[in-house]
């Protein structure tokens, strides 16, 4: 009955979260416009599935998030989607999408292997919030420059930064944004999954003193 319980609420939660995702990205309080790229807050739902739920609540929505971004790019929601579908939808689709679910995998693992060091059971909520913009900066670009580098469309955005090479490229066209964006994720995730986890404790041990009583 206990696990029961427990998986009822992880679901709800995992709902809750979806919900959320697809809020954020509806209204445009999940995107900012920067340059060709969009600053993204839409990880933070996804850092705290990942830690609430398990890797399994990371993958499913980081796909949401990923098939979002997908959309866009099909219906000209982004511009720089947009024009990296029309160069190649495969590479566009495992862009947007793929690597958003690696993100959402990796952030649950990340969580469960710092929260067995953390005696504290606080600081590894920051870490696991943190972990999710900077390894979607870092799939997402990373992928972008092995797909679609040597286009004439990312070429142009490379001559625009006046970067040399590819790691140069991705410092100068992300490199504040990627802070901005694990900053503020990394803060409000980390405070909103403590909080939540010790809600969570609380009302599993009311539970077990009223099947007790």
């Amino acid at each position: 009955m206990k696990t029961n319980k427990v998986d009822s609420t992880l679901l709800a939660q995992l709902a809750l979260l979806i919900a959320i995702e697809i809020i954020m990205r509806l209204t445009g309080l999940g995107n900012v416009p920067v340059g060709p790229l969009y600053m993204s807050f839409l990880t933070l739902p996804i850092a705290v599935g990942a830690m609430m739920v398990g890797p399994i609540g990371g993958v499913v929505l980081g796909a949401v998030f990923g098939l979002i971004s997908f959309w866009d790019s099909v219906t000209g929601g982004s511009v720089m989607g947009s024009i990296l579908f029309q160069i190649n939808p495969v590479h566009s689709f495992i862009l947007c999408v793929v690597t958003r679910v690696l993100m959402g995998l990796c952030t649950g693992y990340i969580f469960k292997a710092v929260r067995k060091i953390d005696h504290t059971k606080t600081w590894s909520y920051f870490v696991g919030a943190l972990s999710a913009p900077l390894l979607n900066t870092l799939f997402f670009m990373s992928y972008l420059c092995i797909a679609f580098y040597n286009t004439d469309y990312v070429q142009g955005l490379v001559s625009s930064v006046g970067a040399t090479n590819p790691f140069m490229f991705v410092a100068l066209l992300v490199g504040i944004q990627a802070l901005v964006e694990a900053s503020v994720c990394g803060i409000l995730g980390g405070i909103v999954c403590k909080a939540l986890a010790t809600a969570m404790r609380g009302r599993i041990h009311a539970d077990e003193v009223k099947a007790k009583a």
